[in-house]
């Protein structure tokens, strides 16, 4: 006999005849399949530990490092036992689930500064201090401190002790290895059960995830800011090498209009250089602006058919110029999919253009459209060029790079902005001299 079970607890059911481990990890372990912000993923944390009478702790608070202070950001829990009650009832409803709990604490989150969080956001605590009082002193140490007796304790900080108003509670730093990220601080203001070892030892290990939390996403932004660094100095580097050429030349040829003794005929020709110059400069401008300013707000139901229709026939020219034979094959009835239908079509449109210039004269280009599974339209563009170098597939959604001599090197990675803008994506497939794949995995729109 086989028996299966789920990987995780998809939702959150609170029981009071269930282990205080076992409620706490199967909330825990929601965070790392949801979609959330930083602040969502601590809220996770505290709600792991403020879920109900049968967990070690009422009320949650939660302070955050900024530069030398240690400043109060949340504070989650009731503020009278009526309260508890009602939020503990709420808890233990049947279907309640993990969603739905996260948002009932964003409720009690919300509101004025009478609001447990509204107090504590007005408080902060030096970091540097010589001789700092609790809850800065747990931070500086770098300690656990579970405090007894606080209004007789001279190290507990009494602005602090005035807005808790419990004599026990628990102080957890949250630590980076040498970097001090927060803290959390506990306490049974409702039930007044004694804080055991063993709260104290799975509260420490909810510190810890919630320490690695906030320090990823601060590895995060910090990968953010320096790959928007990299990204400037590409583009500086990009505009200057593709606007020196004609700017000199147009300097150059300006500077020989200046010169009285030219004939009429030199003049002319200076000043169509020039023209022609102005004209390249427009073209790289423009470029350039259409690969910064893709922008969907909502994506619309589209007709591939229309859209390739529309594409092939502005490439017409180019098309028979290069007598290159286009092989279009699409599944009857093709569903409509989820796009903008003027950056999906300029999408298709540089696809088309690089199987262009890759197929040479007499060639033949494939273009198949059909749907995949139940929720995508996949549109495939096979060329019979020279393909791409094993050595460059790793960069060719890099924007300003191009295996094309005087190439922008903006097309595929406009392409892929442009799908997954759309919440699509693009696959490409290529081996040397046996072409190029290119395949565009469109959402299915649900209205037909």
């Amino acid at each position: 006999m086989i028996e299966r079970y789920d990987f995780f607890i998809h939702d959150f059911r609170f029981r009071m005849d269930a282990s205080k481990e076992l409620q706490i990890f199967s909330i825990i372990s929601q965070s790392f399949f949801q979609p959330f912000s930083l602040m969502d993923n601590l809220l996770v944390i505290l709600t792991a530990l403020t879920a109900g009478p049968a967990l070690a702790f009422n009320r949650a608070m939660l302070f955050l490092a900024e530069g030398e202070r240690l400043r109060g950001e949340t504070w989650l829990g009731p503020k009278s036992a009526e309260e508890a009650n009602s939020i503990w009832e709420f808890l233990s409803t049947p279907g309640i689930g993990y969603a739905e709990i996260i948002d009932h604490n964003r409720l009690l989150l919300s509101g004025d500064a009478d609001t447990l969080s509204g107090q504590i956001r007005r408080i902060s605590f030096s970091l540097t201090q010589k001789n700092p009082l609790i809850p800065a002193l747990a931070a500086c140490k770098k300690e656990i401190l579970l405090v007894r007796d606080a209004s007789n304790d001279p190290l507990v900080d009494k602005r602090f002790l005035k807005i808790i108003g419990v004599d026990e509670f628990l102080c957890i730093p949250l630590l980076s290895r040498e970097e001090i990220l927060g803290e959390i601080v506990l306490d049974n203001a409702i039930t007044h059960a004694p804080i055991q070892p063993r709260d104290i030892e799975l509260a420490s290990i909810c510190s810890v995830i919630a320490g690695n939390y906030i320090y990823v996403a601060q590895l995060q932004k910090k990968m953010a800011e320096m790959q928007k660094l990299a990204a400037m100095g590409e583009m500086a580097m990009f505009i200057t090498h593709q606007l020196r050429t004609p700017l000199v030349t147009i300097g150059g040829f300006s500077d020989q209009l200046l010169n009285s003794e030219m004939n009429r005929e030199k003049r002319k020709r200076n000043i169509l250089i020039i023209r022609n110059e102005i004209k390249r400069l427009e073209r790289i401008l423009s470029r350039l602006t259409e690969f910064l300013r893709v922008e969907i707000k909502e994506p619309a139901p589209l007709e591939i058919p229309e859209i390739l229709n529309f594409v092939l026939t502005n490439l017409d020219a180019k098309i028979k110029l290069q007598r290159v034979i286009i092989n279009v094959n699409l599944e009857d009835s093709l569903p409509q999919v989820l796009g903008d239908p003027i950056y999906v079509g300029e999408a298709v449109r540089n696809i088309l253009d690089n199987a262009l210039d890759a197929t040479p004269q007499g060639g033949s280009i494939f273009i198949q459209g059909n749907q995949e599974k139940e929720d995508w339209v996949v549109v495939s563009i096979k060329d019979t060029g020279k393909g791409i170098p094993k050595g460059v597939k790793n960069k060719i959604f890099h924007a300003f790079f191009s295996t094309k001599e005087g190439g922008m090197g903006l097309g595929l990675s406009f392409v892929k902005r442009v799908m997954d803008a759309c919440g699509g994506r693009i696959e490409v497939e290529s081996e040397e001299n046996q072409g190029t794949l290119v395949k565009l995995y469109f959402k299915m729109s649900k209205r037909r």
